[in-house]
């Protein structure tokens, strides 16, 4: 068996995990018909999907998502939703480094536009994609606080002009100021044709320009953000209190 001067070596090398593997594989008696070859070989892809695994758990805990189980397998596809199976089984695999074109959900409150939102995220992580998460009041109050520390601003707006998937929920539901929305176009601007963006939001693009503080940046943000988007309306179904309803009778609720 290896000694520690070995470990010492791997660790060195990097292959810690492999040489533990293989260490397992030698010691199962299950193996002894096996060639070293093969065990070796085995020992290399165990390693491997060790390490994935722990570069995707990295990759969702740095993107913060508020629903970090959500999974596009339970999704419910209610014929009011406008969602289908299909569609979302595509965002599953979907390779975003290669599809720049952005992605609307748009739906009113309680339309289970987060959880979509999270879910989808999640599986780019799952594909080991990375993707940064945040609400617009988040982003908008990140933004004036870094405005403060020229170095830390531009670090800020390369993060989110690079990442692979930049996933903005609420969008617009509360104002943002001109600086914010200044900001909100370089980001945009940096990403257009690059790499995709998901807006989860109440209203629409229409709404947006009327919104939005600076009237001159107003269009051009809409228009990279809408004009090569593929749009997910989620109708008017109350997804919270629906599930509120159905919790309420399968615990025998009495009011």
């Amino acid at each position: 068996m290896f000694t520690s001067v070995d470990y010492e070596k791997f660790r060195a090398l990097r292959i810690t995990q492999m040489a533990l593997h293989f260490e397992e594989l030698l010691k199962d008696d299950g193996n002894d018909h096996r060639t070293p070859e093969d065990l070796f070989l085995t020992a290399a892809a165990s390693a491997l999907e060790t390490r994935r695994a722990t570069r995707i758990d990295k990759l969702i805990a740095k993107a913060r998502f508020p629903i970090p189980h959500a999974s596009i397998e339970e999704i419910r596809y209610l014929p009011e939703r406008g969602l289908t199976e299909v569609r979302m089984q595509r965002y599953a695999v979907h390779d975003w480094g290669a599809d720049p074109t952005n992605l609307l959900l748009v739906s009113p409150s309680g339309g289970g536009k987060n959880y979509i939102a999270c879910a989808i995220g999640i599986a780019a992580c799952l594909n080991e994609h990375s993707v940064h998460y945040t609400r617009m009041d988040e982003l908008a109050r990140e933004l004036v606080i870094a405005s403060g520390d020229r170095i830390a601003h531009q670090a800020l707006l390369n993060k989110l002009s690079d990442v692979d998937l930049l996933l903005i929920d609420d969008f617009l539901t509360i104002g943002i100021d001109a600086a914010a929305a200044n900001d909100l176009f370089t980001i945009l601007d940096n990403r257009d044709q690059r790499l995709p963006t998901i807006i989860a939001s109440q209203s629409g693009p229409t709404y947006w320009v009327e919104t939005l503080p600076d009237k001159v940046a107003a269009d051009p943000i809409v228009n990279r953000l809408a004009s090569r988007a593929r749009t997910i309306n989620l109708g008017a179904v109350d997804m919270r209190r629906l599930q509120a309803k159905e919790e309420r009778a399968r615990r025998d609720h009495w009011e």
